[in-house]
């Protein structure tokens, strides 16, 4: 059990600004969280009748991953139409009635783009594929064999294997980053980039309030089609032929910033509106600011500093953190520690021998004090952790592809417990399209609504503290500390100053020297101003701003 949030008697005014420049946002992955139907597959009816608990998050906005129209080969991430919506996850119709809800709950609703690639059952590629000299021939990326017949060139793909697959109807190859039916659109045509604004547009015009901008740095490619040079030497261990190359000529083209600029141009002619890019890669840091620099590209971008780290450490939020100062023309991060593609971060993180729920509380509370946008991950504000997939239920396709060396992302996919006790804990009726975990059930959302001392509970707590104190929301960092298992940082902005001391080890740490002279504003595990036991957490607020 944690101990209660020490609140402040009366709470700042929140600072006007956009309303995503400090939120959070919270992740919802379709499939998973809430079955309306009893086909035991999440859907968006399902969402909409839950979207009261989402709001009592506190969270400024929900993303949803992909419902559009898919064969689901990469469950949703393989489009076959960019502007309807999978019959299993309902209609328009729906849709629309869940955007009006969240807006009556004032939630603002992202959606998640992919503008990489389509799906192969795509209308667009069925006419590029059907001959050389057609209206959509280049709306793809087709190149020919080289004189031996082998692909024309060494790139290969992220779920393993070369980027190309041969195509009998027009006697070409056509690439793809990842699988085989993920044909990669050629985002150098204009007129690929126009009909993708139109889905821009589509959106917005139904009330969407922003988009989250799937693996953007994979949409150009080098259009003289040059081998990627061989990776340098490494330690890590790799399982995929992509791990053996630089990625300098199938990703990364220096022409993304401009179609980015065409998307912010779109975006801004509805107020509000709010983008983010997913960057990963061994250039993400660069990528991303310069995926947003200024104020004619996007608004924000996150990367993969936390969700694929096998160990939290100061150092390493330190470091990801300093690369985003309060500077002008430089992008405004976003932060995530969960996500559908990478492992629950409290079961990659929890040291042995250190309680999962106290290191998963002392987790929100480091969430909740970064400077950026925060992403919460369907599930993380209940302590989910990573679920054990058999191989013969396995549905992620790169898993499959690399077994056993590839985790399977299915086990931060696993449907969302509601009511302990129930059939699925409540999620549908009908035997879900992945197991539950076996403890989630105890986590249910039923069982820590009724807990005062819940994570749940606390990240409502977290959320709004993050929300009232400008310092916490806007604020610009300093004073970093780094030492041992000890992360401290401060936070300032307009005359408020606070100080976030975390102990992300087993030991108990002494911080008078860190603590003197500030009034708590959370305090968790048991911490104070002169001690942080194992998972101890402390905000406290200062006098001053220096």
């Amino acid at each position: 059990m944690t101990q209660p949030l020490v609140q402040n008697a009366s709470l700042p005014a929140a600072v006007e600004a956009p309303w995503w420049k400090g939120a959070a946002i919270y992740q919802i992955y379709p499939r998973s969280f809430a079955d309306s139907n009893g086909d035991g597959i999440g859907d968006l009816a399902g969402i909409t009748a839950r979207l009261d608990y989402v709001a009592s998050l506190g969270v400024d906005a929900i993303w949803l991953s992909p419902f559009y129209p898919s064969p689901m080969d990469d469950f949703g991430y393989d489009i076959a139409d960019y502007e309807g919506i999978d019959p299993i996850f309902g209609t328009l119709a729906d849709f629309d009635a869940l955007v009006a809800r969240a807006h009556a709950l004032g939630l603002k609703v992202t959606t998640d783009l992919v503008f990489a690639h389509t799906s192969d059952q795509h209308a667009w590629f069925a006419e590029s594929r059907a001959s050389k000299e057609n209206d959509k021939a280049d709306w793809y990326v087709w190149a020919d064999a080289k004189p031996d017949g082998s692909p024309p060139t060494n790139w290969q793909s992220v779920f393993g294997g070369p980027a190309w697959t041969w195509d009998a109807r027009r006697g070409q190859y056509y690439m793809h980053n990842f699988l085989g039916s993920q044909p990669q659109l050629n985002v150098h045509n204009p007129e690929v980039q126009d009909a993708l604004l139109g889905v821009v547009r589509f959106w917005l015009d139904r009330g969407v309030d922003g988009f989250r901008i799937d693996a953007i740095n994979f949409s150009m490619h080098d259009p003289e089609l040059r081998d990627n040079p061989p990776a340098p030497p490494s330690n890590k261990v790799r399982t995929r032929p992509f791990d053996f190359q630089q990625k300098i000529h199938n990703q990364s083209h220096p022409d993304i910033p401009l179609f980015l600029e065409r998307i912010r141009a779109l975006t801004d002619q509805y107020p509000g509106s709010f983008t983010v890019a997913e960057v990963g890669g061994d250039d993400a840091v660069r990528e991303m600011k310069l995926f947003t620099a200024g104020e004619g590209r996007l608004n924000s971008a996150y990367g993969f500093d936390f969700l694929y780290a096998d160990r939290l450490t100061p150092q390493l939020v330190r470091e990801a953190a300093e690369q985003w100062p309060d500077a002008p023309g430089l992008g405004w991060p976003s932060w995530a520690f969960e996500n559908h593609d990478a492992p629950r971060a409290v079961s990659r993180w929890t040291p042995e021998g250190v309680d999962p729920a106290a290191y998963a509380r002392m987790k929100m509370a480091l969430l909740c004090a970064l400077r950026g946008n925060i992403i919460l991950y369907n599930g993380e504000e209940l302590g989910l952790d990573q679920v054990e997939i058999p191989f013969e239920l396995v549905k992620d396709p790169e898993a499959l592809k690399n077994w056993p060396l590839t985790l399977s992302r299915d086990g931060a996919r696993t449907p969302l417990p509601w009511v302990a006790g129930e059939t699925n804990a409540g999620f549908s009726s009908a035997d879900p399209w992945l197991p539950l975990g076996s403890a989630h059930g105890a986590l249910a959302v039923d069982r820590q609504q009724a807990d005062p001392a819940s994570l749940l509970n606390l990240t409502r707590h977290l959320v709004a503290q993050r929300a009232a104190h400008p310092a916490l929301r806007l604020g610009r960092d300093a004073r970093w500390i780094a030492e041992g298992d000890l992360l401290g940082f401060d936070r300032i902005a307009d005359g408020e100053h606070i100080r976030c001391l975390f102990n992300l080890g087993g030991a108990t740490i002494d911080i008078a020297d860190h603590g003197k002279g500030g009034a708590p504003v959370a305090a968790l595990n048991g911490a104070d101003p002169a001690h942080l036991p194992p998972c101890g957490a402390l905000w406290l607020k200062l006098e001053g701003t220096n």
